[in-house]
């Protein structure tokens, strides 16, 4: 049985704890939502404020260039790049997850329209996270397309030459479960298909190499594991051989302009990946960002993404340990893959009732994950929890299953005040 001195044992030998000491993080409290929120870097406040009070309070317009509020998107998308297995110049923060996936989801489209006009089949993973689907919907019935929804397992199998896109989250938002990108990127292409990936729960929490696994096109989420902030802008990457194609993303903003102080009436697409900006960006959202991105880097000297991957896989490995051996009475299952190389950076959990009233009860505690509503059927509702290990201690697993144990044992749940449902969940 592993005991709570184990823990702090692991602690203390974790060559990356010292990484912690980034962040603010509330005293009592064990955060396991950093799939949905990262924390807060310790530098971000006073960085933003300096932004504001002497950037734009100072500086005033003069700071687009002066303080190089212009070129933000390339720098911090050379940053981001080194997360992900591109080049520099390969990626810019912009935008929204859902605003980049639209644009680069229609550009593999009207490429495919161009080169293999016959293929109508927009293919996606039935459980994929709900905005993905619905920005594919809205574009399958704009061009008279056809969206196809399959299981996971059932993926490769759909794979064929009526098939334009395939379009994937590459770490599924409600189980954990991961891709093997490189092989369903490789099978994909084997029959002709583009595909786009989403990052949105892999970016600085799984080890990414869009360049290895030639993928197409990826988009990702900067306020999750990049602890960039609450809306934090996102990210995109298209592969150098689609950058510059005559195609254009359909929001030709003045931002994506190859001389955007001309001032033509006409467009002319930039080169490469900026042709994938829009219109201004938000300097103040991008500065919090720079931080939350500096807090990543920060663990290249300690191993970087190999490093955090080890340590989120025995964080995760320890929760399901604990969970089975203190648990194992309370109709709990396991959503999210054993296998490590299925896993992302998360631990969820099923239970037929009671699900939302428990992770309230928890969050009440101090504990803080967060739920997912399952389908009436065969999904069950999920009690979902991050591990993001920049900041997450083995202690805090610990303390977290103690928590989870005394909640169910007690049948705290059950109070009404846990069973009000909030709006965002």
């Amino acid at each position: 049985m592993t005991t709570q001195q184990d823990c702090i044992a692991l602690d203390a030998q974790d060559p990356i704890r010292k990484l912690r000491q980034q962040f603010t993080l509330p005293e009592g409290v064990i955060y396991l939502d950093g799939n949905s929120l990262g924390v807060l870097p310790k530098t971000a406040a006073s960085r933003v404020a300096k932004a504001v009070t002497e950037e734009w309070g100072q500086g005033l317009i003069r700071s687009w260039n002066a303080a190089g509020w212009f070129d933000m998107p390339q720098r911090l998308g050379d940053k981001i790049a080194r997360l992900v297995g591109a080049a520099p110049g390969e990626v810019v923060a912009t935008d929204t997850t859902s605003i980049n996936l639209y644009k680069v989801l229609s550009a593999a489209l009207s490429m495919t329209a161009i080169d293999a006009p016959e293929r109508k089949i927009l293919l996606s993973e039935r459980s994929n996270f709900p905005t993905d689907l619905y920005i594919a919907e809205a574009l399958c019935k704009e061009r008279g397309l056809q969206l196809v929804l399959v299981d996971a397992e059932n993926m490769e199998a759909a794979l064929h030459p009526g098939v334009a896109v395939l379009m994937l989250t590459h770490v599924n938002y409600r189980t954990g479960a991961m891709y093997d990108m490189q092989a369903i990127t490789g099978a994909a292409h084997a029959q002709g298909i583009l595909c786009v990936w989403d990052l949105a729960h892999s970016a600085g929490a799984v080890p990414v190499d869009l360049t290895a696994a030639k993928a197409d096109f990826a988009v990702g989420c900067g306020y999750k594991y990049l602890n960039g902030g609450p809306g934090a802008p996102a990210f995109v990457w298209v592969n150098p051989k689609h950058a510059s194609r005559d195609v254009w993303q359909p929001l030709a903003g003045w931002w994506g302009h190859s001389a955007p102080f001309a001032f033509t009436p006409d467009y002319r697409p930039a080169a490469g990946i900026n042709r994938y900006l829009c219109g201004t960006q938000p300097v103040l959202n991008m500065t919090a960002l720079d931080c939350g991105l500096d807090t990543m880097l920060a663990a290249e000297p300690l191993g970087g993404m190999a490093a955090l991957r080890k340590k989120s896989l025995a964080l995760t490995d320890l929760f399901i340990t604990l969970v089975e051996e203190r648990c194992a009475s309370f109709g709990l299952g396991l959503a999210t893959p054993r296998n490590h190389a299925q896993r992302g950076s998360q631990v969820c959990l099923t239970r037929s009732e009671g699900a939302y009233a428990i992770m309230q009860a928890l969050i009440a505690r101090g504990v803080i994950g967060d739920f997912r509503a399952g389908d009436g059927g065969a999904n069950l509702d999920i009690l979902r929890f991050g591990f993001t290990p920049l900041y997450t201690r083995f202690e805090d697993v610990w303390n977290a299953v103690a928590h989870l144990r005394q909640v169910l044992d007690s049948g705290e749940w059950q109070q009404p005040e846990f069973n009000k449902q909030s709006l965002v969940t």
